[in-house]
């Protein structure tokens, strides 16, 4: 039943981590009858575990990008009984978006331009949105140093600082892994 859980886009078989992610889903929409009704509609695409450090590790699970609204609605819950089940891992749930490139329309012969939310930079600033949630962002900068690099800067709302303070370089590395952007977080 935890194969409900979990369906790869274009059928693709999940791996062995990506099952246990999904079964524990599965063990958690059984168990807590709260959250039981909203997560029972549910299911991840993929997960996959990132080092953040040498001793750190994170999970970040996909889900479709048409139920992240109805996930918002749990993801406290879920991010907490998570992270009991994988002791000592952070666990974030990002979208599944769709990047279209600059000759989208020329290319597929669509009717119209390619929509403002399918850009590289619409699509990478989405990203950033989920892994901060519940967190608002209230700021970005980004610094230019003299040797061409970039990094960003986010200011996150200071009323959630003491939830999310411990997790600031978990979001940095993840980041980092899924966009090849440097960034740094504060409040």
């Amino acid at each position: 039943m935890a194969s409900q859980k979990i369906q790869k886009i274009n059928g693709a078989e999940p791996d062995e981590f990506e099952t246990l992610v999904a079964t524990e889903l599965y063990n958690l929409e059984k168990s807590a009858k709260e959250i039981q009704p909203s997560l029972s509609k549910l299911w991840i695409t993929a997960a996959k575990e990132v080092d953040v450090s040498n001793t750190k590790k994170a999970i970040i699970i996909s889900v479709p990008f048409k139920l992240l609204a109805q996930f918002h609605k749990i993801q406290p819950k879920i991010i907490r009984e998570l992270e009991k089940k994988f002791p000592g891992k952070h666990v974030m749930i990002i979208a599944n978006r769709t990047i279209l490139g600059k000759s989208y329309g020329r290319m597929t012969g669509a009717k119209g331009p390619r929509p403002r939310s399918r850009t590289l930079t619409k699509v990478q600033d989405a990203i950033l949105e989920d892994l901060v949630f519940p967190t608002e962002i209230v700021g970005k900068r980004t610094r230019c140093k003299v040797d061409g690099s970039k990094t960003l800067k986010v200011l996150l709302d200071p009323k959630d600082q003491v939830n999310i303070e411990h997790k600031l370089e978990t979001f940095s590395s993840v980041y980092a892994k899924l966009t090849n952007k440097t960034v740094t977080f504060s409040f």
